[in-house]
């Protein structure tokens, strides 16, 4: 029997409000060390408003964090280790064009430790590598495709050796290809690195093929977590009007074309 995966990360009762909207009301989590967990839901849910909770970005106004069994926020201290411990990668990969790829990558190093620049220089061009860059090493973002793109990012992402990576809508404007890549990438970088995942994502068949766990953020709650085929076989119409949209959509359309009134089908 194998053993269960042990939790790196437990989210319970997060809360936040903008402008007096509450856009995570009372958020639980759990995510397992190792494991790569897809938060989905509609656009505008909050996803990436939890991620940025979970980052630090933005303070959450409720709620408790916990990252390897100690709660964050009781020191500064905690927060600084958890900030070392863990990578983010924006939406849109937020590379700076005026800079190589190498000083791309070697930035978080610069920026968030003490290494001698020749060690730097070393681990920089060693993350390159094994993402496939190295020969692009002196190259700007600009000169590179999209693809290569999504991997220099994660190479900056994984420089600093994280635990945890937490992934903001990374396929955000890419065509079906363009997800399963990023997916297929980010899965078998996991396996290689050793990193526990978080990816929020609107991308439901991408996210449940690549997976070891999904939850289903809705009306500012986890309406859902568990396995992709515990999240298949759910009944909760929350759930299913995520998961058989598209099927929902060949319904509507054939009804359309039986000639029934287009007024009445998005009424239930």
């Amino acid at each position: 029997m194998i053993a269960p995966m042990q939790p790196l990360l437990n989210v319970r009762g997060l809360a936040k409000e903008f402008g007096g909207r509450s856009v995570l009301a009372g958020v639980d989590l759990t995510v397992p060390r190792g494991a790569l967990v897809s938060v989905l839901g509609r656009s505008g849910a909050g996803k990436s408003v939890l991620l940025k909770c979970l980052a630090g970005i933005v303070e959450p106004d409720a709620g408790e964090i916990a990252f390897a069994g100690r709660r964050l926020g009781a020191t500064t201290a905690d927060r600084a280790e958890f900030r070392r411990r863990t990578s983010y990668l924006f939406q849109g990969n937020a590379l700076f064009d005026s800079l190589t790829a190498r000083d791309n990558v070697a930035l978080p190093l610069v920026l968030t430790t003490r290494v001698a620049p020749r060690e730097i220089e070393r681990r920089s061009l060693a993350a390159l590598r094994r993402l496939g860059l190295a020969d692009f090493a002196h190259h700007h973002p600009g000169q590179m495709s999209g693809g290569m793109q999504k991997r220099l990012a994660l190479a900056r992402a994984l420089v600093t050796e994280p635990e945890l990576v937490l992934f903001d809508e990374p396929t955000a404007g890419l065509d079906p290809l363009g997800r399963n890549a990023v997916f297929e990438m980010i899965a078998r970088y996991r396996r290689e690195f050793g990193f526990t995942a978080i990816v929020v994502t609107h991308d439901v068949s991408e996210a449940l093929a690549a997976s070891d766990r999904v939850a289903l953020l809705e009306g500012g709650v986890m309406r859902f977590e568990g396995a992709p085929p515990d999240f298949l076989a759910a009944t909760d119409p929350r759930v299913s009007a995520l998961r058989d949209s598209h099927e929902a959509l060949l319904a509507r359309l054939a009804e359309i074309e039986a000639g029934k009134n287009p007024a009445t089908i998005y009424t239930s």
